[in-house]
């Protein structure tokens, strides 16, 4: 029987709870009868992976302009988001309470021109681990707004450090901390520090929001941050954790996810798209109906023509749009389109996020603007990965096993 949180059955208990034992005590045996709702969870041996996580252009506006006609006002509109939300919170199996204390740890703390970056490790659940960097505005008193910045796989092949590490990455985290905000970069599982889980496991994408629901968690208890204020902005897989960590919980005031809301298009490794959050006892959907469950909350959708996000200004937006307008908020929706760019987190798109993210959190833009008004980052002093990390071999991670869970794909 699911153990009731706070009044409701939580599936998390069968699933995420369990699965989590088996991380830390790397019983992969357990694995083999787990199940909940409308999934199994894999045995050992095996692992979900769909078999089309992709449709044709035209196929996946069709399937859009299909789901649009499921409803007409504001309030079909709310009805319809609180079952998208209510369907990918059971299918990822997540909790409605986190009583776990977090048992933070903080070193390698390195100060800059109006900001500072520490590595940082905390439990999202005893004995898994999430790996980070803090970086602290030191320019500003108060209750600061905060901002979570996910990674996607850049760098997988190698041509830069991987995820948080990344230069675009650390540039774009200290340069919303020099403009005020708290911000927190982190590993996917299986990627960086995050060694405990392999990346490539359908449990990736439940434990992967788990960890970004904790990270809040993690941000809220340092009595900094603005509970009201809290944005976050990804890339590629880093943009699906942030519509799916928006979707999820409420707390995400602003959200900008960046060349990953598609029509056609639902993620290509199994922390994205490996259980059906899409499709529900009586309703299916995509992700950019998920995207849009963030509204009337502030989103910027930013794509470019160089990835499965060059419909966007056609397709994709006119939709989320007309849900922004039903619920009487248009302008607090916006596209940031890219047509001659690629698939990354560039220059020019986070200049594009820098504004808006000013605006919806009240963060301080003038603080990295030059005389022309242009957004400045030369003043990000770029780290080696071994300047960032929270683990080496004089300070071990306490949770070190390895755990492998299935085979995959």
């Amino acid at each position: 029987m699911a153990r009731s949180v706070g009044g409701h059955a939580a599936p998390f208990s069968r699933v995420l709870l369990v699965r989590l034992k088996f991380i830390t005590t790397a019983c992969c045996a357990a694995l083999a009868t787990l199940t909940c709702g409308p999934w199994a969870m894999a045995a050992p041996d095996r692992d979900f992976w769909p078999p089309t996580v992709s449709l044709s252009e035209p196929d996946g506006a069709a399937a859009l302009t299909a789901m649009g006609s499921t409803w007409s006002t504001g309030e079909q509109w709310t009805t319809r988001a609180t079952t998208i939300r209510e369907h990918v919170r059971l299918t990822l199996g997540l909790p409605t309470a986190r009583p776990w204390p977090l048992h933070p740890i903080r070193r390698n703390v390195h100060v800059h021109d109006g900001y500072s970056v520490e590595a940082v490790a905390f439990e999202s659940t005893p004995g898994v681990y999430v790996t980070g960097n803090l970086y602290l505005p030191l320019r500003y008193k108060g209750l600061r707004p905060a901002v979570l910045c996910p990674h996607g796989h850049s760098g997988a092949r190698g041509d830069d450090p991987e995820g948080r590490f990344r230069r675009n990455h650390q540039v774009r985290c200290a340069t919303l901390a020099r403009m005020g905000a708290v911000v927190f970069a982190w590993d996917m599982v299986g990627w960086g520090e995050s060694t405990q889980v392999e990346h490539r496991r359908s449990a990736s994408v439940t434990l992967q929001t788990f960890n970004s629901m904790r990270v809040i968690d993690f941000l809220l208890s340092l009595g900094l941050v603005d509970p009201d204020r809290i944005g976050v902005t990804g890339s590629s897989g880093g943009g699906t954790q942030a519509f799916l960590l928006t979707c999820v919980d409420d707390r995400v005031a602003v959200s900008v996810p960046v060349v990953m809301v598609s029509a056609h298009f639902f993620g290509g490794c199994p922390c994205e798209s490996s259980l059906p959050i899409h499709d529900g006892p009586a309703h299916n959907t995509n992700n950019v109906e998920i995207a849009a469950t963030a509204s009337p909350r502030p989103m910027l959708l930013i794509s470019c023509g160089g990835d499965w996000t060059s419909n966007t200004p056609s397709v994709e937006f006119p939709y989320v749009q007309r849900v922004y307008a039903a619920l009487g908020k248009p302008g607090n929706v916006a596209n940031a389109h890219f047509a001659d760019e690629w698939h990354d987190y560039g220059a020019s798109k986070r200049a594009a996020m820098y504004p808006f993210m000013a605006k919806h959190l009240g963060l301080d833009l003038g603080a990295v603007q030059n005389a022309e008004g242009v957004v400045d980052e030369s003043a990000v002093v770029v780290h080696p990965r071994e300047a960032l990390v929270v683990f080496d071999a004089a300070h071990p991670c306490p949770g070190e096993q390895k755990v492998f869970m299935g085979t995959g794909v």
